[in-house]
């Protein structure tokens, strides 16, 4: 059975960061977004979320979030789709930053992805692709 590896992708938390300078995702605090690259996983998903469990919180770590991408079908992917699902993991994010998730759906779909990324300044995309391509 083969094993999911994981490493730090700190291209992807810098395209998080640029995406958050832009001001439409006031209430997350960068700081407490991590990225993580997986290799090896059976997913169907390109990214996931992950938020900090209640029982953590509760004994005092602040609320946070991990952003996962998997290589295998993120790097696959062009800028612009690399952009959208950044956006997409983002989205689940709640106002409340409390560490849950919203589910798909109503706050979390195609239609508000497409709409903050129609957002973004043609400046910050090719620096967002610059970013996520190593060039």
């Amino acid at each position: 059975m083969p094993r999911i590896k994981y490493e730090p992708a700190e291209d992807v938390c810098k395209a998080i960061e640029l995406i958050l300078s832009t001001g439409m995702f006031p209430h997350i605090k960068p700081g407490r977004v991590k990225c993580v690259r997986s290799r090896g996983s059976k997913s169907r998903a390109i990214a996931r979320i992950y938020g900090l469990p209640k029982p953590w919180i509760v004994s005092g770590l602040e609320p946070g979030y991990v952003i996962e991408v998997i290589s295998e079908k993120f790097n696959k992917l062009s800028c612009k789709e690399k952009v959208k699902t950044l956006i997409h993991e983002l989205l689940h994010i709640p106002a409340t930053f409390s560490g849950g998730l919203r589910p798909h759906g109503k706050m979390v779909n195609g239609r508000r992805v497409n709409a903050y990324y129609r957002k973004l300044d043609s400046g910050l995309l090719e620096e967002l692709c610059r970013v996520l391509t190593g060039g």
